[in-house]
């Protein structure tokens, strides 16, 4: 079937152009985390682009996404500012989360990101959490939640899927397989390795798709999409995937041989989009120089965003933590309760150690 019977040359042209903007932009961040600019811990999505480009187009602006920690990407992918992306990498006050959350936990309610999550499969049971509340309300809403083989053996995954097909919610639970937890293999941690397969055990249904072709994780994703809108319930995807770099910054890679690697570059889904739009006449090769020239000012206008952004001051240090500044009366009226903290009279850690110990005698 030629590509011009599903999608325009211009739609394929921003698909192609989003997973060059993720890849250029992770190519960046390594390069800044080897430079020092990002600290802490760094999981590229370099290889992986399909998935999210795939799974985003074929989300409403209004869908939720919720991710692990792999999810610069994603967030991107999603409508994310590649500016503030970047920031909350480098640690600004300009980043998503105000330079607090880091690599790991981006967030952005106005796109619907709802995070990236540190905890393996920890972001599973809030997805069903996200699609009882739209079922609730009876939104026109879906729920795309993506985690890692890796989470598959978690008591998370388990729960969740099993709740929301209880409760048919309108969750696509989506795998993306790159074949190994860390630097585990798959079937050196998983007794069953089809994945999708899983989905039997809770009654919904379970596919596989291409993650490393953009189109045929779109079409997927749309189709699903429409049926859970429909009420049919939730659904669990596998994207068999490959992650190009390591599973960190940190990770030298040895578990894996060059040949193996070299059978999964050959696949490179950016590479295999363009050379598909070329072969149907769909996009002249200057459009494609174009877009790489465009995507590579775009990303270093976000690194010179983050460069020159300012840290968060130190009277935000307590400021987003889990102290309560609301309060609802008997009426049901909110009201709006002042934080009283003061950083500069914060005790030092050893006075803070010696009132403990007075405390800890007196009991």
């Amino acid at each position: 079937m030629k590509l011009t019977a599903q999608y325009t040359g211009t739609q394929l042209l921003q698909m192609y152009r989003q997973m060059l903007l993720i890849r250029v932009f992770e190519e960046k961040v390594a390069e800044m985390y080897t430079k020092g600019h990002i600290s802490g811990f760094s999981h590229l999505y370099i290889g992986q682009e399909a998935v999210a480009v795939g799974v985003a187009s074929a989300l409403a602006g209004t869908d939720y996404m919720i991710t692990a920690y792999r999810e610069h990407g994603q967030a991107i992918a999603k409508g994310c500012d590649p500016k503030e992306v970047m920031a909350e990498l480098f640690g600004k006050a300009t980043g998503l989360c105000g330079g607090k959350g880091g690599s790991m936990h981006l967030f952005d309610l106005e796109k619907r990101f709802m995070g990236g999550f540190a905890i393996v499969a920890g972001q599973m049971p809030l997805a069903v959490g996200l699609g009882l509340c739209a079922s609730y309300r009876e939104e026109d809403t879906v729920v795309a939640c993506l985690f890692g083989d890796g989470a598959v053996n978690e008591g998370a995954f388990h729960e969740s899927l099993n709740l929301a097909s209880l409760w048919n919610l309108p969750v696509i639970f989506i795998c993306e397989n790159n074949l190994y937890g860390m630097g585990t293999a798959v079937h050196r941690a998983t007794a069953l390795t089809h994945i999708a397969g899983h989905a039997c055990a809770y009654g919904i249904p379970g596919l596989q798709t291409d993650g490393m072709d953009v189109l045929a994780v779109h079409e997927t994703v749309s189709r699903l999409a429409r049926n859970v809108r429909d009420g049919q319930g939730p659904v669990l995807v596998e994207a068999l995937t490959y992650r190009f770099r390591g599973h960190s910054m940190a990770d030298p890679l040895k578990y894996r041989t060059p040949q193996e690697e070299e059978i999964w570059k050959r696949r490179d889904p950016i590479p295999a989009l363009a050379e598909m739009m070329s072969r149907e006449g769909l996009v002249r090769s200057d459009a494609l120089t174009e877009t790489r020239q465009s995507v590579e000012q775009e990303v270093a206008a976000a690194i010179a965003f983050a460069e020159e952004s300012p840290v968060p001051p130190e009277q935000q240090l307590m400021q987003d933590i889990y102290v309560p500044t609301q309060f609802m009366d008997s009426t049901g009226a909110l009201h709006h309760q002042p934080m009283s903290i003061s950083v500069d009279h914060a005790p030092e850690p050893e006075q803070a150690l010696a009132r403990r110990g007075e405390t800890e005698g007196r009991e």
